[in-house]
């Protein structure tokens, strides 16, 4: 970064470390505003690649769920949600179980998030032609068997992610939606084609981060039935007798939450979800379908991280989007 430039935006990284003396890069951000610079730093944490995936808030079913489609030895797997949802973490997080010395795992990336030994991972460069497209090309020829690509950003790229899958690849990628259903529709829209997305498409995590309530601080109370009914509808789902809310101390800076976990949306591509899979497919009856076959929505997922305690009501309320299945 220029530090004389304050009239552009700029954008930059650097490394520094831990009091416990471990690496962590910092992505930094600047932009000019009418009182001055304003700065956002990201901070990318090696740690958290070395977390379990329970640390990381997918467990029980939906962990055995998503290992189940991370292991197939082709096809397409999503990962959705918005920037800051946790999408790279996830994606890390599985490629390091599976980049064993047998297993060639390649990515193409905008930008390279973390710098991770275990895989070959390369850069986006626009300016030299090097898209997302282009790199999967690419990779195809190194004979990988896994390809990362950063994201699914137009029908270029989606058509040689369909095109590496086909040819006996895993692909795994991200697509910015809502939640889980709608990637396919984006696949759609983009301009794929029904038959091809049956043929490719293993299935899609929607994901979203919540606040975890600080152990050291938090206390219970009786649960606000109204708001609770608010979480859940249209569903459901009982009524839990005790919540978890936040107070404040020191360690958690008087904020009453202390670290973030995940609460997921997984759809998995079964035959009932194809059959439904065409170029007029209605997303509401797909959605309902795939509730029927197991999928829990965003909000459901964060209902039961409230009833274990975990996290409070306004925190899933704020991160996950209303559920229509109408």
């Amino acid at each position: 970064m220029d530090v004389a430039e304050k009239r552009r935006p700029q954008d930059g990284r650097l490394k520094t470390r831990t009091p416990e003396g471990n690496e962590v890069e910092l992505r930094l951000s600047s932009l000019p505003t009418a009182n001055g610079e304003k700065m956002v730093m990201r901070v990318f944490d090696p740690d958290i690649l070395l977390k379990s995936f329970s640390d990381l808030g997918l467990a029980n079913e939906d962990y055995r769920q998503w290992e189940a489609l991370v292991k197939n030895p082709n096809g397409i797997v999503l990962v959705t949600g918005p920037t800051g949802s946790g999408k790279t973490t996830t994606l890390y997080s599985s490629l390091k179980k599976l980049a064993t010395s047998e297993v060639n795992v390649c990515s193409i990336e905008d930008p390279i998030e973390m710098v991770e030994s275990a895989f070959n991972q390369m850069q986006v460069h626009q300016s030299i032609g090097l898209t997302f497209s282009e790199g999967v090309r690419a990779l195809l020829r190194q004979d990988p068997d896994i390809i990362m690509v950063g994201e699914i950003r137009d029908l270029e790229t989606a058509e040689m992610a369909i095109q590496a899958a086909l040819t006996g690849h895993l692909v795994i990628s991200t697509l910015h939606t809502s939640d889980a259903p709608s990637a396919i529709t984006r696949l759609l829209e983009l301009g794929i084609a029904p038959y091809l997305i049956k043929a490719t498409l293993l299935g899609v995590m929607a994901q979203r981060l919540v606040r975890t309530l600080c152990p050291s601080c938090s206390r219970s109370v009786a649960v606000d039935e109204d708001a609770w009914k608010l979480l859940v509808s249209p569903f459901k789902a009982k009524v839990p007798k005790q919540m978890q809310v936040p107070v404040g101390c020191l360690e958690c800076r008087d904020t009453g939450y202390l670290g973030r976990e995940g609460i997921y949306e997984l759809l998995t591509m079964t035959d009932e979800v194809k059959n439904l899979v065409s170029g007029d497919m209605d997303l509401a009856k797909l959605r309902r379908t795939a509730m029927k076959g197991g999928m829990r929505t965003l909000r459901l997922s964060g209902a039961l991280k409230v009833a274990a305690g975990e996290t409070t009501i306004n925190e899933v309320l704020r991160v996950a989007p209303l559920t229509s299945v109408e």
